[in-house]
């Protein structure tokens, strides 16, 4: 159960103010149909985590154990300053094709967190936690917890997105603190 509440702390902490958090918010905007939305976060996370997580227990058995707590401690602490690094969001990238609601969030959801911060926190808590499936639940779980707000609350979040820099200060400190836990060796 560790793996499914940590990686769904960590990851819904880490989307807050994160790029795809604020594709949810133009997708809101554009299609207003929560639903199919929501539907199409869920199916991008979870084949996006799903593969990050598969990835991460691969590349767990190359590492000695110290070798292993070692990346995973310098990891955690590179995701915490890369969590200070405000997103943004460039004009072009708000275009989105009319094949649905549900088609274009799974693929411009799945797109956008192919090397985001979330993903490779999933790559991360994938190599210090198994099983993988309860990873995989537990970011898709975070990920569905920071984006279904957004989504229905889109207008409303948009109007006070400058609060949410806050939050990323959080998401850092709680990367730095796993990477330091694991450096000490604290929860392995």
């Amino acid at each position: 159960m560790d793996a499914f509440l940590v990686s769904a702390a960590v990851v819904a902490v880490a989307e807050i103010g994160d790029k795809t958090q604020l594709l949810s918010l133009i997708l809101a905007a554009r299609f207003r149909r929560p639903w199919p939305i929501l539907i199409g976060v869920f199916v991008a996370t979870l084949l996006n985590h799903f593969a990050a997580g598969w990835l991460g227990q691969w590349l767990a058995g190359f590492f000695t154990p110290d070798a292993l707590r070692w990346t995973v401690g310098l990891g955690f602490l590179a995701i915490a300053a890369w969590a200070c690094i405000p997103d943004q969001m460039e004009e072009g990238e708000a275009e989105v094709k009319p094949y649905g609601a549900f088609i274009a969030t799974t693929i411009a959801f799945f797109l956008a967190e192919i090397g985001d911060k979330t993903q490779v926190a999933t790559v991360a808590l994938a190599v210090k936690y198994s099983p993988l499936w309860m990873v995989v639940v537990g970011t898709t779980v975070g990920m569905l917890i920071a984006n279904a707000p957004a989504i229905w609350l889109g207008k409303w979040m948009s109007d006070r997105l400058h609060l949410l820099r806050y939050v990323r200060f959080a998401a850092a400190a709680a990367f730095a603190l796993l990477g330091v836990l694991a450096l000490l060796k604290v929860g392995v």
